[in-house]
């Protein structure tokens, strides 16, 4: 980190800076802060998958560019840019560190002798990675997190296909408790359920011996999220049975689809797509359905 003090009067800011088609791989926070009295900015992006992203570094540069895009159209008179630090959080279940560029003047393809010759002119650009893949569980529940952040980053590690996690996050209780007694503990133990219940490969039974270590208001909040994401469930595999249906009927008369088309299919809900439906009837271009 560079030299500086950062502010105590940090800020989330809301939004996402991800495309739509990347946030199954990609989840993204900006922090809003003050460094030794200038505004400022933390970027830090969560990668959900177990391989490294070669083109990370070019990736976050236009993250930063928006970021910077962004800051102008609520600042029009600004004559500077602020700082804004760029962190991206990795792990992997399989436990497959990050091998691939941090640094954006990697990835340009020069032999050695050009690249040292291009050197002053080729841009720069670096961020700083967190390599939760790295760390054993002893070390990451050792770091000085608050509560969330540790539960957080020790499920990112552990939760993926994992089918014991009752047992695996006993070691957890603690920080489990804490955001329970927090302002918005069952909100915040909520969430936790529904990244558990929907990333691992644990049954809510199977969540038992955690549950009986939090006490009834922990159960009901994780028994009231697995209804929900059961609903949920239900009610997204209607809509995904429409919308191949919709795909199909679409295809048959207007020939192959664009993915942009198929992706926007996928993206909709119950409602939109039935709508999509009835628009086939009279439709004679693609763009009658979608208007």
């Amino acid at each position: 980190m560079p030299r500086g003090s950062i502010g105590t009067d940090s800020n989330w800011q809301s939004g996402s800076f991800v495309s739509k088609h990347l946030r199954s791989r990609y989840s993204d926070l900006l922090f809003r802060t003050r460094l030794d009295g200038h505004d400022a900015y933390i970027y830090l992006l969560i990668e959900h998958q177990s391989r490294s992203d070669k083109f990370m570094p070019l990736r976050m540069l236009d993250y930063l560019v928006n970021i910077w895009n962004h800051y102008l159209d609520r600042n029009p008179r600004a004559r500077t840019l602020p700082a804004v630090v760029p962190l991206v959080v990795h792990s992997s279940h399989t436990g497959r560190r990050w091998n691939a560029p941090t640094d954006i003047t990697e990835l340009i393809d020069l032999d050695p002798a050009t690249h040292q010759a291009l050197d002053p002119y080729l841009p720069r650009f670096r961020f700083m990675l967190d390599d939760i893949a790295a760390l054993d569980l002893p070390a990451l529940r050792a770091r000085d997190l608050t509560p969330a952040a540790r539960v957080m980053l020790t499920l990112h590690k552990i939760a993926p296909g994992n089918t014991r996690l009752g047992v695996d996050l006993l070691a957890l209780t603690e920080d489990l408790l804490a955001i329970l007694d927090g302002p918005n503990g069952t909100d915040e133990l909520r969430c936790v359920a529904s990244y558990i219940l929907i990333v691992g490969d644990t049954q809510e039974a199977d969540l038992e011996p955690l549950i009986d270590r939090l006490g009834p208001r922990a159960k009901e909040a994780i028994m009231t999220t697995a209804e929900r994401l059961r609903a949920q469930g239900r009610a997204e595999g209607r809509a995904e049975g429409r919308a191949e249906g919709l795909i199909e009927l679409l295809t048959v008369k207007f020939g192959s689809l664009p993915a942009a088309t198929l992706e926007t299919v996928h993206a909709a809900d119950l409602a939109q797509v039935r709508t999509w439906n009835l628009r086939i009837l009279n439709a004679t271009t693609l763009d009658d359905v979608f208007a």
